[in-house]
């Protein structure tokens, strides 16, 4: 494809927007480097997946038509998220089933919305980004991006082009981190025991630094690693990728 020609406009998400901004600028560096022309449109807004989790479809659907209308215009919609990537693409053809113009503009959304890595590798064709940074990491896997929108190879296939960096896999990269938005509140116990157990699995594997996709699933295990004690740090894989790692790993902002 032409990506100079291509108009991409950045889903920059509620996590990134209050809690880790530099993620965001990290996701558009990645993109312009590949040649695209990158928007960040000031009239997005959160794409509903807590309300429509809630079962809240009335106020999900109000929001998602909001998400529809101000990315209409752009050739491929990109957000450094799976599960919002995955709401938008899988959820919200659903929330409109029956409502045949909203129905159609959904499913056009959901065919150009993709999430960061799948979009640099599966459309763009990025093989290399050329970067440089020193540790033992590992990555998680987010539920959304790995079961709703098969994201597995792409930010792995992206992060062996960043020289000095070693990345293994542990045993619980597949499995939930306890995150699961609104599921964290609603079973607390059992939101705790499940990242009591990637806390476990990560401390056994002897990695420095846990990489991923989603801010949720990051900021929800960084702060459990912070609680522990552990030295573990936590990064978004795009502040890697793009180089931008001159701010505290995710939960050690206020260190």
């Amino acid at each position: 494809m032409s990506s100079g020609q291509t108009k991409v406009a950045l889903f920059v998400t509620c996590l990134v927007d209050l809690f880790r901004p530099s993620v965001g600028f990290a996701a558009v560096k990645l993109m312009e480097g590949a040649g695209c022309n990158v928007s960040v449109p000031d009239a997005q807004t959160c794409c509903g997946q807590p309300t429509y989790n809630s079962g809240d479809r009335k106020n999900s659907a109000q929001i998602a038509r909001q998400v529809i209308q101000t990315f209409e215009r752009y050739d491929y919609v990109v957000a450094p998220s799976g599960s919002c990537a995955g709401m938008i693409k899988e959820h919200y053809p659903r929330l409109f089933e029956g409502v045949p113009n909203w129905h159609e503009k959904s499913l056009n959304l959901a065919s150009r919305i993709y999430e960061l890595t799948s979009f640099l590798v599966d459309v763009l064709g990025v093989t290399d980004v050329s970067g440089t940074y020193a540790a033992k990491t590992t990555y998680h896997d987010s539920c959304s991006g790995l079961r709703e929108l098969g994201i597995k190879e792409q930010p792995r296939k992206l992060l062996a082009g960043v020289k000095g960096l070693k990345t293994e896999e542990y045993d619980g990269a597949e499995t939930c981190c306890g995150f699961g938005g609104t599921f964290c509140i609603k079973y607390s116990e059992i939101s705790d025991k499940m990242t009591t157990n990637r806390i476990d699995q990560l401390t056994s594997s002897g990695v420095e630094m846990l990489l991923g996709g989603d801010l949720g699933c990051l900021m929800n295990l960084a702060g459990k690693l912070k609680r522990e004690g552990s030295l573990i740090q936590v990064r978004h894989v795009a502040e890697i990728l793009a180089g931008m790692t001159d701010r505290p790993a995710i939960g050690e902002e206020t260190n």
